[in-house]
């Protein structure tokens, strides 16, 4: 297969003139992706410009043992293409996730393989080699571990809570800092394979442990900065394997994945620093003892009735909207509402649900028109001009405690500010706390009704309520 393969090889000029075009292609798909309504164009972009990356990569004559890469291609692409046709949306930040764990686990394995077989290097080119292999396989098994924690999380499998070990900032400091010093002492022993190995052990439990210790209010940001981490790790693999192109990628998506971490925390009024550094700054003591008071229950019926005598409505979707499934009977309701001559509208908290955007995506999947949905900046002055707000699967992102009580772990966040309204309905299936563990005072407000029950029901029969 290798000499079959070889008659067709392309040379080196082409080959990194492929990989340049690719590398055009994938800055198109990221400018694609930062507005709605050319995403499908930056989807496209980056499936044409992975193909001519692969294309490449498979007919550069430098490469070897070709058969067992189309193997794995194969393979691959089978998984990948049963878990994109079986995968919901509101699976995908722990797909993501894990998708993250993967980059992190192929560049240590690269590191290694780079470690163990290279080229005969002697003075500085020995010891950039070195570091880049010690700079490699750390970031790839942080990222590795961590990705792995942050799936967890939002899969439900370990708490959301923060892992609160005694001196646990002072625990992750110092791993770090071991990890430098084995870095450089493997550096100054060209190539110590045990002060790797440690460093490596080291760098595996150190990603575990700064994931686990960050809260569930800021695990949007986890995502995101994993997002950035998988990135930094390919890239760090392309200067191991020499691959411009892996090298160009990896900077691409660890740079944008810190930029929208930086974005997400200044929406978050969260110090980035402290987020990537485990939550350091966030020890809060949330009081479970607190009496908010009684609250008041509505049906279907009454919130219909609400909404037909209305003439502005706002609803401020949470991940309980994406867990129900209810994006399409809201859109049924929001058609029903137009009809009747009122004005809707949607409020999307920069952090609604478990990914950026999440929210934004299942409102366009259910076909809700772009000019109706809008960020939290947008809006947030009009809510006491708003006649009804319903809050469907939403809760930290509406909690009055943010900017009310300085001991809430979300203390200082940017909120949906609904209580201003003059009605507010919450959706919800109990009176169970949030992601971020905290109550919700927004619900025993006077001038809000509980809706209990499937979100996706309950929006069904308004639905059939409102005729």
């Amino acid at each position: 297969m290798n000499d079959l393969l070889n008659n067709i090889a392309i040379n080196e000029s082409l080959i990194n003139g492929a990989y340049f075009f690719a590398a055009i292609l994938f800055i198109f798909s990221l400018i694609g992706l930062s507005k709605q309504e050319s995403a499908e164009d930056g989807v496209l972009y980056g499936i044409v410009g992975m193909v001519i990356a692969l294309t490449a990569t498979i007919l550069n004559p430098n490469v070897d043992n070709l058969q067992y890469i189309l193997i794995a291609m194969l393979v691959g692409g089978v998984i990948g293409t049963r878990l994109a046709l079986k995968v919901e949306m509101t699976q995908m930040p722990e797909l993501v996730a894990m998708l993250h764990s993967f980059v992190g686990l192929a560049a240590v394995a690269v590191g290694f393989n780079s470690y163990l077989e290279h080229e005969v290097m002697q003075g500085m080119m020995l010891n950039i080699h070195l570091v880049e292999v010690s700079l490699g396989i750390f970031i790839g098994a942080v990222t590795f571990t961590g990705s792995i924690v942050a799936f967890g999380k939002l899969r439900g499998i370990f708490s959301s809570k923060s892992l609160m070990l005694p001196h646990r900032h002072k625990l992750n400091l110092i791993a770090g800092l071991v990890s430098i010093g084995l870095m450089v002492y493997f550096v100054q022993q060209e190539g110590h394979m045990n002060a790797l190995l440690v460093m490596t052990a080291i760098a595996l439990v150190f990603g575990w442990h700064l994931v686990a210790s960050i809260g569930g209010a800021d695990m949007p940001v986890v995502v995101s900065m994993l997002n950035s981490y998988s990135g930094w790790a390919a890239a760090a693999a392309g200067f191991m394997l020499g691959n411009d192109l892996l090298i160009v990628t990896g900077a691409l998506v660890g740079s944008s994945g810190a930029i929208l971490s930086y974005i997400m925390c200044k929406a978050m009024n969260r110090s980035f620093i402290s987020v990537i550094a485990g939550g350091f700054g966030t020890n809060v003591v949330v009081n479970t003892d607190q009496d908010y008071g009684e609250y008041t229950e509505t049906n279907a019926e009454d919130v219909a009735e609400l909404l037909k005598n209305a003439k502005t409505v706002m609803i401020t979707p949470g991940y309980g909207m994406a867990v129900a499934q209810a994006q399409y009977p809201v859109y049924e309701m929001t058609k029903r509402l137009i009809d009747r001559g009122i004005e809707v509208r949607f409020g999307i908290h920069p952090v609604a649900g478990r990914l950026p955007g999440h929210m934004n995506v299942l409102l366009a999947e259910a076909k809700v028109p772009y000019d109706i949905v809008m960020e939290m900046d947008e809006v947030n002055d009009d809510f006491p001009e708003t006649d009804v707000v319903l809050v469907i699967g939403a809760n930290d992102t509406v909690n009055p405690s943010a900017l009310d009580d300085p001991n809430s772990p979300i203390a200082g966040m940017p909120v949906l500010e609904v209580w201003n309204a003059k009605h507010v309905i919450g959706f919800k299936r109990s009176m169970n706390p949030g992601y971020a563990g905290v109550q919700n005072p927004l619900f025993f407000k006077e001038n809000t009704s509980m809706l209990f029950g499937d979100a996706k029901a309950s929006v069904d029969n308004i639905v059939k309520a409102l005729g």
